[in-house]
């Protein structure tokens, strides 16, 4: 229960800047980079770790670069 107060506490502190068709592809991406696991051999199966971050920034719907680039793709102002 904490971690979800935690969840929407964070959501309403963070300016969301991910719209949902963003976050619809964002999905999409680390689901496709996770599955180089398993088709990838030796060390180079790891770099599928790398989509924990368009997942991540799919879920807490903010991504800091687009801070840096002055982009949003949500909806609201």
């Amino acid at each position: 229960m904490v971690l979800f107060q935690t969840f929407f506490h964070w959501r309403s502190v963070v300016k969301v800047n991910v719209g949902t068709v963003d976050r619809v592809l964002r999905i999409v991406a680390a689901l496709a980079l996770f599955s180089l696991y398993f088709l990838l051999d030796g060390s180079m199966k790891y770099l599928a770790f790398i989509g924990i971050v368009p997942l991540a920034t799919a879920f807490i719907c903010f991504c800091p670069l687009y801070t840096l680039f002055g982009i949003n793709t949500c909806g609201k102002k």
